[in-house]
């Protein structure tokens, strides 16, 4: 199996990025006056608002934080986002001219297209960045370095990637991985 074919493979799952529009909310006013948002302090802080295109919730909090997930593209969580600013508008809460959007987290998977040993797997990559315990979680955790993400592998050779900052940071694992899988022979 190629390092391309594994690159190719994945997909993008999740986006989580934030952003901060500076003043603080009255959600309780927010939830009457904004239909179709959720809002029960008792079970969760934030209100939240549901885009369908694309396909997203935004966390909306007191402080005027906002945290936009579940859309599958980087461009997603934007246009999330920019539909939600202009619903505030539409409210006359004010929105920074370009507030700045952050992302947090890139969930991604992909396909290493071969079965993998996780038992030798856990060996051969060296115990001090893995965490591979099968009866309480039937994946093996491996944390990389560079670049910065967290590697959840499967026996099955489907691999999810978290912890990416840019789509960049996920296709880099992958080749990272397929190297070091490769490189112990654990890759027929």
């Amino acid at each position: 199996m190629s390092q391309m074919d594994a690159v190719e493979s994945i997909e993008i799952q999740n986006v989580v990025a934030s952003t901060q529009i500076g003043i603080e909310l009255d959600l309780e006013q927010l939830s009457l006056d904004w239909v179709g948002t959720d809002y029960d302090p008792d079970n969760f802080p934030g209100l939240v608002y549901r885009t369908t295109d694309p396909k997203s919730a935004c966390l909306v909090f007191r402080s005027g934080k906002i945290v936009c997930t579940g859309a599958d593209s980087v461009a997603g969580v934007n246009t999330a986002l920019e539909i939600l600013f202009d619903e505030f508008e539409d409210l006359g809460i004010p929105v920074p001219e370009d507030p700045e959007i952050t992302v947090q987290n890139i969930v991604s998977s992909a396909d290493l297209r071969h079965t993998l040993n996780l038992n030798a797997l856990a060996i051969g990559l060296g115990l001090e960045d893995v965490e591979y315990e099968p009866e309480q979680f039937p994946g093996l955790v491996y944390r990389l370095d560079e670049p910065n993400v967290v590697v959840l592998m499967f026996g099955s050779g489907k691999v999810v990637i978290t912890g990416a900052k840019q789509v960049v940071d996920a296709e880099r694992a992958i080749e990272v991985v397929t190297d070091r899988v490769d490189n112990l022979g654990l890759l027929g």
